[in-house]
């Protein structure tokens, strides 16, 4: 695998419209090509008996169970709110159209 060169690294940053200093470019150049190296690394190993995987640890449910639980009142919760409309806050709209509840 090719290094990547300094044009390479303005070249990426102009597509992605980076505005990158001198010294940004210069040490990204480096950051990059330390990135492939290690790349070049992994590379050589064997991997045929690996299965794929997209996930390398075991996943499960970290939430926690849903449960019923006393909350505030309608005019408790609508208390400080700056604008309401019934049992509602009022919020801007944000896609256009009047207002909002």
């Amino acid at each position: 695998m090719a290094e990547l060169t300094r044009a390479d690294v303005e070249h990426v940053a102009h597509l992605a419209r980076l505005g990158l200093t001198e010294e940004e470019l210069a040490r990204l150049e480096g950051q990059l090509n330390h990135i492939l190296d290690q790349y070049k690394v992994l590379a050589t190993l064997d991997t045929a008996h690996i299965p794929p995987t997209a996930q390398t640890i075991e996943l499960q449910n970290i939430l926690r169970e849903d449960a019923v639980q006393p909350s505030l009142a309608v005019d408790e919760a609508l208390a400080n709110a700056p604008e309401r409309s019934g049992d509602h806050f009022v919020v801007p709209a944000i896609l256009g159209g009047e207002g909002g509840a």
